[in-house]
């Protein structure tokens, strides 16, 4: 099938960051998981080092991910900054979610390539996951939370790979959203000389 221009930018302009709150419980089969994985898996990458790594949270993983996040918030936040809201927010959205994704990026060894160039191949291997959900209608969004950026342990991440955030996933009945953009004409400059 050959997707038209206008169906690939409707799909690119529809993409949305939708919360656990807003996740309706139904699971995602590991069909789906793996179809928007491999998805991932065709980003663009310099010298071909595929640096994305992913670490797939379902079923039970999901409660332990949701102690851990709940024990790091506990024991990371001083006591004059500790909020309950946020403590209930971090153990609850993965008991929201039907999947979490562990983002990670694993550096080249022979480090042919800059660092920002692999973390900008994962994000575009994001990009694909994301898009494909959106196809999907499966909701998601990509967080960065201090406990998954030093989840090492957590995630059993080895020599040289690191966690860059948590893809949170699941359906949800959410209308469709209005898109929130400033024109593109206020971020380019045409240089014809």
């Amino acid at each position: 099938m050959t997707l038209t221009p206008a169906q690939v930018s409707e799909l690119i302009r529809k993409r949305r960051a939708i919360f656990p709150n807003s996740y309706s419980g139904k699971p995602i089969t590991r069909q789906t998981i793996d179809e928007i994985l491999e998805n991932a898996n065709w980003a663009p990458t310099h010298c071909l080092t595929e640096p994305w790594r992913f670490k797939v949270l379902v079923s039970a993983a999901l409660e332990r991910l949701s102690q851990y996040l709940g024990a790091y918030y506990k024991s990371h936040t001083p006591k004059g900054e500790f909020s309950e809201v946020k403590f209930k927010k971090a153990i609850e959205k993965p008991l929201k979610s039907a999947c979490v994704i562990a983002v990670c990026m694993q550096r080249d060894p022979k480090e042919r390539v800059p660092e920002w160039e692999e973390i900008a191949a994962v994000a575009c291997a994001v990009q694909n996951m994301w898009l494909t959900c959106t196809s999907c209608g499966i909701g998601c969004y990509w967080s960065t939370p201090d406990a998954a950026l030093n989840g090492g342990a957590f995630l059993n991440l080895v020599e040289g790979e690191r966690c860059l955030g948590l893809f949170y996933m699941g359906y949800h009945n959410m209308p469709e959203m209005p898109g929130k953009r400033r024109p593109i004409a206020d971020k380019v400059e045409w240089m014809t000389e």
